[in-house]
């Protein structure tokens, strides 16, 4: 879902730099303000500020102080001398203009050793509250920015794709096992176990791998890719516990704890789990779907997961696939059935647990004829998979969600 209040006007160009073994260094210049005010100068600043400490967190990867990259000026004198000085990868700049009406903003990847330009946005936006504003388009460029669709993401994993295998290292291997991971398919999901795995074993100490592993085995979990629940279940929480010793603040490994809790009965601390994935990310988009999900099916108040994904889709006008997935479950769980089926259609067509809330959808519209159609899909794609496994294994805690699911499922004769 893209703003409405935003004109974004993407170009994309030439390759990456190659990474090494470590993840790559940013370097964020201040945003150079066109404008004479003072105000707008400010602005600037605190713009390039809030942006500088929100990648590094919601990207995991370095970034260099905002305080040394405000003593350069606002770009590069020189790319290659200035990237290998600082030890960057990738420099971000941008270009403010503003009046009291409106406010024009650029901001721009390049390529630290050859300063070609690897991708660039433009926001437009109306001047109205300066605070909120300011807000508003540090949530919108971080999330275009990091994530697993994120154009670092994106980027990385082309520079990865044209290194031969002897090279990899651990980064790359993640980069690969998130690529893999987010087709939500039995083969990239065991494919996303092995690189995971991979990339640990040359680095244990990857809080963000761990957590990514801790999502693959949860769901590994729910979808009946492995050969044993409980296993998957063991590996998750430990994934997740490894993540958090590491990490303390991994947003994402403490949403996937807070269900792998749910799993294993503790429902209270579930819902801890959740309330610190919030906590430390409640700006990223991607945990917010996460957390929607949880609170439509596992512990909270399902009335709160509608608002929830719809911000994750605001917040990110990239979303990828899964978030419609995760929508759809959220709308079948609250009645919208209709607007599931239609959120579930642009979701992955790989996921057994897509095929399953389609016949779910569809049955509990009276639907017969395209719930049977779903259903003989998901059996004859997935004999693995149950609606009791996935309750299991996602897990369902939530009475409404688990008395509306098991009653469409009669319906639509699913096991």
């Amino acid at each position: 879902m893209i703003d409405p209040n935003t004109t974004a006007a993407s170009s994309r160009a030439a390759p990456a730099p190659s990474l090494s073994g470590a993840p790559p260094v940013l370097a964020i210049f201040p945003i150079e303000c066109l404008n004479s005010d003072e105000r707008w100068r400010r602005f600037a600043d605190g713009l390039s500020s809030d942006i500088t400490i929100d990648l590094a967190r919601y990207a995991g990867l370095p970034v260099i102080a905002f305080h040394t990259m405000k003593s350069l000026g606002s770009k590069p004198a020189d790319f290659a001398a200035d990237g290998k000085a600082l030890g960057v990868t990738y420099f971000v700049s941008g270009r403010l203009r503003a009046d009291d009406q409106r406010i024009r903003l650029t901001i721009e990847l390049a390529d630290a050793g050859s300063g070609v330009s690897l991708w660039r946005e433009r926001y437009d936006r109306p001047a109205e509250d300066i605070f909120a504003l300011q807000d508003s388009l540090t949530e919108s460029i971080i999330n275009v920015f990091a994530g697993s669709y994120g154009t670092l993401a994106t980027v990385g994993r082309n520079a990865v794709r044209r290194k031969p295998p002897a090279s990899l290292r651990a980064y790359d291997f993640y980069l690969l096992g998130v690529e893999q991971h987010t087709t939500f398919s039995p083969a990239g999901n065991v494919e996303a176990i092995r690189l995971f795995s991979r990339a640990l074993e040359l680095d244990p100490t990857f809080a963000n791998c761990w957590a990514e592993l801790a999502y693959a085995y949860s769901v590994e979990a729910c979808n009946g890719f492995g050969d044993d629940v409980l296993t998957s279940i063991e590996n998750w929480r430990m994934a997740a516990e490894n993540a958090l010793r590491l990490d303390p603040t991994d947003s994402c490994a403490h949403a996937c704890l807070g269900n792998v809790k749910a799993c294993l009965g503790d429902l209270e601390g579930a819902e801890r789990a959740h309330l610190r994935a919030l906590e430390y990310g409640s700006n990223h988009a991607g945990i917010l779907s996460l957390l929607a999900g949880s609170k439509a099916l596992v512990v909270g108040d399902p009335a709160e997961a509608i608002p929830l994904i719809e911000r994750a889709m605001r917040l990110n006008p990239l979303a990828p696939p899964w978030y419609f997935g995760m929508q759809g479950r959220i709308l079948f769980v609250a009645g919208r059935h209709g607007q599931a089926i239609a959120a579930l259609r642009r979701s992955s067509p790989e996921s057994p647990d897509v095929l399953m809330f389609l016949a779910l959808s569809h049955a509990a519209m009276g639907e017969t004829r395209e719930a049977a159609h779903a259903a003989a899909r998901l059996r004859a794609e997935f004999p693995g998979f149950s609606v009791e496994r996935f309750i299991a294994g996602y897990p369902v805690t939530n009475w409404d969600a688990l008395l509306a699911i098991r009653r469409a499922a009669e319906l639509a004769k699913l096991p």
